[in-house]
């Protein structure tokens, strides 16, 4: 199982324990803020805010919360600012990471991403350092008890997905970035709502680190997604099934 996909499940169900609810939070309504700047503050007019808001609810975020936020936007009471950048560099064993942050400061994102490099056998480098190793996807997350592995195939295939990953952690479905919307709506009609549907950076081939790595490189994504401006962290390492095992060992 490979790189972003299994990590993020991971982290989602780790993190619903482990972190505050309010970080989790506080990420989220940035994306939406965003979102709604960016596009339009109506979800049915944009597919970007749409996905922020299924992210939402996939973290039982108060549908207040995301009323509140996108009403800000559209009565022009938010006068928040945030910069997109892409930071890509080398983990251990060899790994390549690609983290994405929204910021209101550029200088401080950049020295907080590249200390975490540093402090976790990392090196931070220029933009397109790694992201060649990658191809950018639309992504539909399912948990994993939604449905039988058969029938999220069927479904996915039905709706016009290239490719499904399923484990324990959940059900990943693959489709063209131009598609990433048409084929979430298509699933919602059979599934439900998503945990998410979003832009990815996919691996095009994965790396097996030795467990020393695999411990540290998840110090190293963990203090990244520990930082209050990076919203996503890819990498094309494949974690072993018993991940989160090896780490509490």
């Amino acid at each position: 199982m490979a790189g972003h996909s299994q990590f993020s499940n991971i982290m989602h169900r780790k993190g619903a324990q482990d972190k505050k609810r309010a970080k989790i939070f506080a990420k989220l309504i940035r994306e939406v803020t965003v979102a709604a700047k960016t596009g339009m503050a109506d979800p049915d007019a944009n597919p970007r805010l749409r996905s922020a808001i299924a992210a939402c609810r996939a973290a039982n975020m108060p549908k207040e919360n995301i009323d509140r936020a996108i009403k800000k936007v559209a009565g022009g009471d938010n006068d928040e600012s945030y910069d997109e950048i892409r930071y890509e560099g080398y983990g251990p064993g060899g790994s390549a990471i690609i983290v994405e942050a929204l910021t209101d400061n550029r200088n401080r994102t950049a020295s907080d991403v590249r200390t975490a490099f540093a402090k976790n056998g990392g090196n931070l480098g220029e933009t397109g350092a790694v992201s060649f190793m990658f191809s950018k996807k639309g992504l539909i997350s399912y948990p994993f008890e939604i449905k039988s592995t058969d029938d999220v195939f069927e479904a996915a295939l039905s709706a016009g997905a290239e490719d499904v990953i399923s484990d324990q952690n959940g059900h990943n479905i693959y489709c063209s970035v131009d598609e990433l919307h048409i084929v979430a709506d298509n699933l919602t009609s059979v599934l439900g709502d998503p945990d998410g549907a979003n832009i990815v950076w996919h691996p095009q081939n994965t790396v097996k680190i030795d467990e020393i790595n695999l411990r540290v490189v998840f110090s190293l994504i963990e203090a990244l997604e520990d930082n209050d401006d990076v919203q996503r962290v890819f990498s094309n390492i494949e974690f072993p099934a018993d991940f989160l095992s090896v780490l509490t060992d």
